[in-house]
């Protein structure tokens, strides 16, 4: 369980603060509160004041938020999962709406909070029309020569949004020519990931950090990917090398405060926690 606010860290941030660091409007974080989502203290003055399991809980719902589900309906599946998942972190799941439904993936199992539902991966319609589609995908000449690994990659580019199934094939045509193009490597990790293929995401992560280890994206977000995977400590391993090679990656800052909050590294988070607030100042 998330456990008790007197368990919780003594580290407070105000509304925009928190908003900024979350990513969503302070109005969408109002509403949060209104609605019992999360329960901040208020400070003296009657202000607002979150702590960090705040914001790993609208973290972990805000990919609701942003495809406009309602609020009501995240209080009812941030309810079901708190007794669903009994003392595992709520931070061990990817929370997203697919299309009407809202979905918890753990990395292992999807199902449906609301109705505790278990779903399978793939519908078998998908599966027959995405293999379809891949097979078509041939390798063309372009004015009499094979199109290159960047080509392959722009392509991919174009297709992940309506296609991922043919941009993953895209994608791994741009890497049978070029087995060291990190930003393939790094797109196709995000795909795979999205989908819940975190093994094959990660090979593409581990691979693309392999053929330039100071490539601060690639380490982030192999970090990510291991933070959803419950290896806490090796996240900040990559987060640490994120932000040895982009020192002013901020999100990569940010996420460092919150793991160091967890495991208990004060000091640590406090420095990380400062530099996420000089660099978002600085880019108002």
């Amino acid at each position: 369980m998330l456990g008790t606010r007197a368990a919780r860290s003594a580290a407070r941030f105000d509304t925009a603060q928190a908003a900024r660091i979350v990513g969503v409007p302070a109005r969408r974080l109002r509403q949060c509160v209104g609605a019992g989502l999360i329960q901040p203290v208020r400070d003296g003055r009657g202000r607002l004041q979150f702590d960090f399991v705040d914001l790993v809980v609208l973290r972990t719902m805000r990919g609701l938020m942003e495809k406009g589900v309602p609020v009501a309906q995240i209080r009812r599946v941030l309810r079901s999962l708190r007794r669903q998942i009994g003392d595992r972190p709520l931070t061990g799941l990817n929370v997203y709406a697919d299309g009407r439904r809202v979905v918890a993936w753990d990395g292992a199992s999807r199902w449906q909070p609301d109705s505790g539902q278990f779903l399978l991966n793939f519908e078998g319609g998908q599966v027959v029309r995405g293999a379809g589609k891949v097979a078509r995908l041939e390798r063309p000449a372009v004015r009499g020569r094979r199109i290159t690994a960047d080509e392959w990659y722009d392509l991919a580019n174009e297709l992940e949004t309506d296609s991922p199934a043919e941009a993953r094939a895209a994608y791994l045509h741009a890497l049978e020519i070029d087995p060291r193009h990190i930003a393939a490597h790094v797109n196709l990790g995000c795909l795979l990931q999205a989908d819940g293929d975190l093994g094959g995401a990660e090979r593409h992560y581990r691979a693309a950090v392999e053929a330039e280890p100071a490539n601060g994206l690639a380490w982030y977000n192999l970090g990510v990917l291991l933070e959803d995977r419950e290896r806490r400590r090796d996240a900040v391993a990559c987060y640490e090398r994120a932000v040895w090679a982009e020192p002013e990656f901020a999100d990569a800052h940010c996420n460092l405060a919150l793991l160091y909050e967890e495991l208990g590294q004060k000091q640590d988070a406090v420095r990380h926690l400062a530099i996420f607030r000089r660099l978002t100042r600085r880019g108002r």
